[in-house]
């Protein structure tokens, strides 16, 4: 079976890529914008055209889209969430209409929701800012798109290799900056959203799943935690993992630009099971340890879990 993950060389790319070379008889190859790719690829400024060449050359029996951008202005993301799936699905269309694809979404383009009610896919989008917009965008164009396709909309990931882009990856890194002292000082912004967080790996799963699972799938499947869990549960998760002992200051508003207005947010992973088999298998806890016994090997201060 051929395989091509397209963002390969990003957090969950990597994550995905790993799990899928462990399926038995999987050739994954890997697309992107860097010369040393097997398929060059640049979803957000080539077109469908030459991606349909590359991958004729491969011959793909399934396409894994982790590519999309977290941050940057409205044009940056439209061009890369947006614009990007509906060149990958018109080049599939015309290089490889059978294979099958599976798109990597997000939950922020539910936009906020309603306490206590985990959204499931039938419910109203609303995003609350341009990430949230662009990536339903690209939903869009790939559900419309009339191939074998399922997007899997994926909540707030978290676990090993965790970028400094997002706020668990952020939180790890400021953690092993201050390191044990007792009089330092982790200040952040507001800590009083809900979030659904996913193990990466649980989302790299779901993929193997999505890809080898025969039959048609459901248009979009949300793969979460399944629970809504307090922001600040998971920082404080974290420095205990880490043997913080200073002070966690919280400093108004001063959160993620993509997670404005959006107070709670928690989906509906039912369909998921139902579909694919899936289910998540690593508890936050899990996934924070993981997250930090990472950051303490790469940064050689493995005390820190040992402090625990």
């Amino acid at each position: 079976m051929h395989i091509l993950v397209l963002g390969a060389t990003g957090y969950l790319g990597g994550h995905v890529v790993e799990r899928l070379r462990a399926l038995p008889g999987a050739r994954v190859f890997l697309g992107g914008r860097s010369p040393a790719a097997d398929v060059t690829a640049d979803l957000a400024g080539g077109g469908p055209r030459e991606l349909a060449a590359a991958l004729a050359r491969v011959a793909p029996d399934a396409v894994v889209n982790c590519a999309g951008a977290t941050g940057g202005d409205a044009v940056t993301l439209a061009e890369v969430n947006a614009r990007g799936p509906a060149v990958l699905c018109a080049a599939l269309r015309e290089a490889a209409p059978r294979a099958r694809l599976v798109h990597l979404g997000s939950a922020a383009e539910y936009g906020p929701g309603t306490p206590g009610r985990p959204v499931t896919e039938s419910g109203a989008t609303g995003p609350a800012g341009p990430y949230g917009a662009t990536k339903l965008a690209g939903t869009v164009a790939v559900t419309a798109s009339g191939l074998d396709a399922v997007v899997l909309r994926v909540g707030n990931p978290v676990g090993p290799g965790a970028p400094p882009t997002g706020l668990p990856g952020r939180v790890a890194a400021l953690l092993a900056e201050a390191g044990h002292d007792p009089e330092a000082a982790l200040r952040l912004g507001d800590l009083s959203a809900y979030r659904d967080f996913v193990d990466v790996r649980d989302v790299a799963e779901a993929v193997a799943l999505a890809v080898t699972v025969p039959g048609p799938l459901p248009p979009v499947l949300n793969i979460g935690g399944g629970g809504a869990v307090p922001v600040r549960e998971l920082v404080r998760t974290l420095a205990d993992a880490a043997g913080f002992r200073g002070r966690i200051v919280e400093e108004g508003a001063g959160g993620s630009a993509r997670s404005a207005d959006v107070s709670w947010q928690c989906s509906d992973i039912t369909a998921a099971r139902d579909a694919l088999g899936w289910r998540p298998s690593y508890s936050l806890g899990a996934s924070l340890e993981a997250l930090w016994a990472a950051v303490a090997a790469r940064d050689g201060s493995a005390e820190g879990v040992a402090a625990r």
